[in-house]
């Protein structure tokens, strides 16, 4: 393999993990936006609960004070009806008595649905919570983790730009030349080398001419793709070791 295409290689691999590690950097935010946008919509659930919740409250407590206001009316009531002069007038007031108190068993009853109904709100509010709770620690403990790994992307990300530097500098310019132009031109995400194998480029599949295939083969010179454009490299074929030393 022609030296540099070996280094053009390592180049390329830098370049795809610079382009990996850029998108994680870039989604990472995007993760803990939705994160906080799940735990947001648990906390609205909650409060939502806790308003039933307390709505529940002040409707037995505005009931509670229309029973009291029957009671009282029921107490003057019998002490007008102790007063009346006929009979007309004394049933006139066990009516009126009558009337309130079927309203006091009516309101009772309201308010046992309502105390049956708070019972379940409760029960709700106090599951919810909990479970805020736990997902809160469980969201800051991801978020915690997303701003690990993107220190830890960057980290590596900086370390991937100074040795592409380094990489690009054994370069010999006219190939970095036509590496930067294909990449920047037609292969934004990198791969702009492809390997050549038996007989075709496997960057385009289209089949590569005879000679230019054993040029890519001797590694004599630089060789690129007349379909793609890639520059082209062949696989080595392992070395066999045990021949090697017994020959």
């Amino acid at each position: 393999m022609h030296a540099d295409v070996a280094t053009a290689l390592r180049l390329q691999a830098l370049d795809l993990r610079a382009a990996e590690l850029r998108r994680e950097i870039a989604a990472l935010p995007k993760r803990i936006l939705e994160i906080e946008k799940a735990l947001e919509a648990h906390t609205r659930r909650l409060e939502m609960d806790r308003a039933a919740l307390a709505a529940n409250q002040r409707e037995r407590k505005k009931i509670e004070g229309e029973i009291q206001m029957h009671q009282q009316k029921i107490s003057r009531l019998r002490d007008q009806m102790m007063e009346a002069k006929t009979n007309e007038q004394y049933r006139a007031f066990q009516d009126e008595i009558a009337y309130f108190e079927q309203a006091i068993r009516k309101a009772e009853d309201q308010i046992l649905e309502l105390m049956l109904e708070a019972d379940a709100l409760e029960a709700n509010v106090r599951k919810a919570e909990a479970a805020l709770q736990a997902e809160k620690k469980s969201v800051e403990a991801e978020k915690e983790q997303a701003r690990a790994r993107t220190l830890a992307d960057k980290e590596e990300l900086a370390r991937i730009e100074a040795e592409r530097k380094e990489v690009a500098a054994r370069l010999a310019p006219e190939v970095l030349s036509m590496y930067e132009r294909l990449r920047s031109r037609h292969y934004p995400a990198g791969d702009v080398l492809a390997e050549a194998r038996n007989g075709r480029c496997m960057g385009c599949m289209m089949t590569i001419r005879p000679q230019l295939f054993q040029d890519v083969k001797s590694g004599e010179r630089v060789v690129c793709c007349e379909t793609c454009r890639r520059i082209l490299y062949a696989e080595e074929p392992p070395r066999d070791i045990e021949a090697e030393m017994s020959a």
